[in-house]
């Protein structure tokens, strides 16, 4: 359903204000930029026989809260490469195991991507989760082989995507535990 310039201003009046004086040709660029629905593609097997192989979007679209869609398309091509020259068969056999370990990987990259749309929708405004970060900050400064911020594992190595999320996961349930002793004792400031 279109709405009307009156809607349109109405919401960016109520939810974005002080884009208003920045942005002056606001409704314009709205009604020249439409939005679309961001999609996945998850898809099993990327092959068939030795006739086809999907990489990248083709096998593993993601939304882009993580910026990681080329990349992820990239690394297909450079995994599949280093397989192939230890293989030296594209169609071995064997390849239907490379492509599930790296299809296993390309869906923790999307579901990383969504958890990080989260993130961004609802706790980068909360004093909580930005302490939080603080804290995981200095420990990723003073102790960095025991301390690597998701996004860091995520956007900065070579760490599996699978293995990143299960990190991910560990260290988000220390940071729980020190966020309620945090409430509890008041030992971190923001």
């Amino acid at each position: 359903q279109e709405s009307s310039d009156e809607d349109v201003t109405k919401y960016f009046k109520t939810y974005f204000p002080d884009v208003l004086p920045v942005m002056p040709n606001y409704l314009g660029d709205f009604r020249q930029n439409p939005s679309c629905q961001l999609v996945q593609t998850r898809c099993s097997p990327w092959n068939y026989s030795d006739k086809i192989l999907l990489m990248g979007d083709a096998a593993h679209a993601i939304v882009p809260f993580y910026g990681q869609g080329m990349n992820s398309g990239f690394e297909d091509c450079f995994l599949l490469n280093e397989w192939i020259n230890e293989n030296k068969n594209l169609f071995d056999l064997e390849i239907n195991s490379f492509l599930e370990k790296r299809r296993i990987d390309t869906m923790a990259m999307q579901d990383l991507s969504m958890n990080n749309f989260i993130e961004m929708r609802d706790k980068t405004a909360d004093s909580n989760f930005l302490l939080q970060k603080k804290i995981e900050q200095w420990f990723s400064i003073n102790n960095p082989k025991k301390w690597t911020p998701l996004y860091s594992m995520v956007t900065f190595s070579d760490i599996p995507y699978t293995e990143a999320l299960k990190r991910g996961i560990v260290q988000d349930r220390i940071m729980k535990e020190i966020m309620i002793k945090n409430k509890l004792t008041g030992e971190f400031n923001v």
